[in-house]
Formats: C-alpha cells, sequence, structure tokens
C-alpha cells in the first residue's frame, strides 16, 4: 500500500469516527460488551436440538416464545422509555436479562425452557427501543446514519468473537455459555449507571409534548408510511432470523457440528466488520429507498443461495451474500425511522419499529421449523428468495411515496451532550435533508 493510500485510509477513519458525543461512545461500548458475550440467542436453536436432542419444531417454538416475549417488551419499553426515561428502562432490561439468562441455563424441563426463553426475550429485548431513541437524542441528524453504522458494527464486532468462540466454548458445556452471557450483560448495565445520563428531551413548561406528532400508540399506527417501514422491516427481519433458526438446523442435518455452524455464521459479523464502515460512508447521504430495494434482493438471493450448500464453504459464501444486503439495509432504514420519528415519541416510534423484528421473532422460527419438518430445508430457501423480492417491490413503492411527500422536518432536536462534559445545552439544529 502506497504512503499516499495510508494517508486516505487514516483521514477517512477519522471523518467516520469524528465528530460524535462521547454519550455516544459510552453507549457504543455498553453495546460492544453486551455483544461480545451475546452466545444464548445465537446457539439457542442448536443447543435445544443438538444437546437436547429436541425436533426442529420444538426448538421454532420456543424461539417462537423468545420473539412473543419480545414482542411484548418492545411496545412496553417504547413506552417506558419516552415515560420514565432512556436510562431507567435500559438498566431494568439488563439487570433482568442477566438473571433470566442465567436461569435459562439451569433449568431442563421443555416447559420451564420454554417459559425461561420468553423471558429472556422479554428482557433482553426491552433495551432496543431505549438505546435506539438515546442516540436518536444526542447525535445529530446528519450523524444518525453514521452513528447507527457504527452501533451495528459494535454489535456485529462482538458476534464475530462470540460466534466463534461460543462454537468452542460448546464443547466444553452450553450452561457456560449462558452464565457468560450474564455477566457480560452486568457489565453493561454497569456501564450504563456509570457512565450515561439521562437523554430524553425536555418537554414544554406546560408538561406537552411541544410536538403534534409526539401523541400516543395510536398516532404511530396511524403514520402509514412509518408503518409501511414497519411492515417491510418485518419481512427482511423474518429472513435474517432464519439464519440464527433455521440455517443451524439445516446444517445439522446435514451432518455439520455447532463449530461448523459457528464459522459459517461467523462470516456474518466477520463481513460486516470488514466493510460496513466504508460501505456507510458511500451511502449514508444518498437516497436511501433504492438501497432498500437493493438490500432485500441480496438478501432474498442470499438465502436462496443457501438451497445449494452442503459443506461450510458454500454455507459462509450464502451467508456472505445476505449479510451485504444487511449491511446496506441495517444503517439506512434505522436512519430512515430515526427522521420519520417525532423528538418526543422517539421511544414509541422505536418500539413499534422493535416490533417488527419482535413479531419475525414469533413467526419466523415457528414457520422455518415447520417448513424443514414437513416439506424440507431447500424449499424454505426457496421461499425465501421470493419475500426478498416481495420486500424490493415494497421499498420501491414506498420510495415513491418518499418523493412525492417529503419527510416533513417541522420539529427541533435538541441535544443535551457533547464531547467533553455531560449535560450541556447546544444550540437547536434542525435536519434539512429529506428524503428523495
Amino acid at each position: 500500500m502506497s504512503p499516499k493510500s495510508v494517508v486516505r485510509l487514516r483521514q477517512a477513519a477519522k471523518e467516520t469516527v469524528s465528530g460524535l458525543p462521547r454519550a455516544f461512545w459510552w453507549l457504543w461500548i455498553s453495546t460492544l460488551v453486551n455483544r461480545l458475550g451475546g452466545f444464548v440467542a445465537t446457539f439457542l436453536a442448536m443447543y435445544l436440538t443438538v444437546e437436547r436432542g429436541y425436533s426442529a419444531t420444538f426448538a421454532g417454538l420456543v424461539g417462537a416464545l423468545y420473539g412473543l416475549g419480545g414482542a411484548v417488551s418492545a411496545v412496553v419499553a417504547g413506552v417506558l422509555t419516552d415515560r420514565l426515561g432512556r436510562r431507567p428502562t435500559l438498566l431494568v432490561s439488563q439487570l433482568s436479562t442477566a438473571v433470566t439468562v442465567a436461569v435459562l441455563g439451569f433449568v431442563e424441563h421443555p416447559v420451564a425452557i420454554a417459559v425461561v426463553a420468553c423471558l429472556v426475550g422479554m428482557t433482553s429485548n426491552a433495551s432496543r427501543p431505549a438505546v435506539q431513541a438515546m442516540m436518536a437524542d444526542i447525535v445529530a441528524p446528519g450523524d444518525r446514519v453514521r452513528a447507527f453504522a457504527l452501533n451495528y458494527w459494535a454489535i456485529n464486532l462482538g458476534f464475530a468473537f462470540s460466534a466463534m468462540a461460543a462454537g468452542l466454548i460448546a464443547k466444553h458445556g452450553y450452561l457456560t455459555l449462558f452464565l457468560t452471557d450474564a455477566v457480560m450483560t452486568l457489565l453493561c448495565a454497569v456501564i450504563v449507571f456509570a457512565k450515561l445520563p439521562e437523554s430524553r428531551p425536555e418537554r414544554d413548561a406546560d408538561g406537552s409534548a411541544g410536538d403534534e406528532r409526539a401523541g400516543g400508540l395510536g398516532t404511530v399506527l396511524r403514520d402509514r408510511r412509518f408503518m409501511a417501514v414497519v411492515a417491510l422491516s418485518y419481512l427482511l427481519a423474518s429472513l435474517f432470523l432464519q439464519g440464527f433458526v433455521a440455517l443451524p438446523v439445516a446444517m445439522g442435518e446435514d451432518g455439520l457440528s455447532s463449530s461448523d455452524f459457528g464459522l459459517a455464521i461467523a462470516t456474518n459479523g466477520v463481513l460486516i466488520v470488514a466493510v460496513q464502515l466504508p460501505v456507510t460512508r458511500f451511502i449514508e447521504h444518498r437516497d436511501p429507498a433504492p438501497l432498500l430495494v437493493v438490500s432485500a434482493l441480496l438478501t432474498g438471493c442470499g438465502f436462496g443461495l443457501t438451497a445449494f450448500a452442503g459443506s461450510v464453504g458454500v454455507y459462509a459464501l450464502a451467508v456472505a451474500v445476505w449479510t451485504l444486503g444487511e449491511i446496506i439495509n441495517s444503517p439506512t432504514q434505522m436512519g430512515l425511522v430515526a427522521r420519520l420519528s417525532p423528538t418526543h415519541g422517539r421511544g414509541r416510534y422505536q418500539g413499534m419499529y422493535v416490533l417488527s423484528w419482535s413479531l419475525a421473532s414469533l413467526t419466523g422460527p415457528l414457520i422455518g421449523g415447520a417448513v424443514i419438518d414437513h416439506f424440507g430445508a431447500d424449499t424454505l430457501w426457496a421461499a425465501s428468495a421470493v419475500v426478498g423480492v416481495i420486500a424490493a417491490a415494497g421499498y420501491a413503492a414506498l420510495g415513491r411515496t418518499l418523493r412525492a411527500r417529503p419527510v416533513e422536518e417541522a420539529h427541533p432536536d435538541t441535544f443535551s451532550m457533547d464531547l467533553d462534559r455531560g449535560l450541556k445545552d447546544v444550540p437547536v439544529v434542525r435536519d434539512a435533508d429529506t428524503v428523495g
């Protein structure tokens, strides 16, 4: 590499991480710590089928209950995030997650496993609306896509490590995975308690929201464009989740081990760590709709390719293709969600967006497990390709509505933190960018 290339690389890296508030970086560190120990959700299906000997249908049922818990908590936590604040919601979620994950490692009766898995889904998912609302609070509108990408990069940096390590640790007992996950979640709560002040925007002196769109959940449901994003997010989330529920089951049926699955799925995290930030620099100021169309097509194509896999290498190749779709989709869609969300309703809007993933966690495992049991894995992968095309068409239609009626930016965003001090008033900033 030439000296000029090195200089350009350093400059690009500096521009990627510069200008973001200190509170964001503590939130980023807490995310990284949490994901470094995020073993349970990734290996739950293989734990149930390989270690415990349950069927793919039962593994899908447990995964669905995990998603049910997440669906309930997404809405409740979104409301609590707006009413109680981001920080209290985060702390309650993380402390309760540590307890329930540890308990899941000890229970053996199938009913107990199902119930505790539901509680794990409920407690762990409750942090997501708070994290995403806090990020929108503390990061300027023009930097949000980059901030969401950096946070997603942290998630996958931790995931790349945990996916590879967990496959090896599981050989010595799955209980170690559960307890390590619990300890890392506790550490995450300590970071939030010690380093993150509350970021919820202040309301007007009369106690009103100061934003005509910041009403209750009914206001969110009546926001047609936002709910279209939620529906399309559900479709793609249903596909992404097959990589963690149906894929390990299919690999197990092909005679591959938990270590093989760990290596294949680690491609997802490694690729995101390697190219997420360069890709984000390319896409962050572009029209989101075409990007989301491309992401849906890549996702469907990647899962469709899985039908031709029979070795770790081909499985890893298929994972790489749908991961490219994920790399484009995540920061682009989360940036759009933040732009569509009113300041004082961010928790509710983020909760509804998180609900799309929770509902996918509820229905995806059931569908994936049942299809594999009754029709075979190849049918599931073919159907996944079709879903990707449908989602792409939906994003194209959404793009037309956004261009016809650009996102309104009638409300100011107030930021309460800067790089060097905890709480500080910052001049009002308006997002001048519009979609399309």
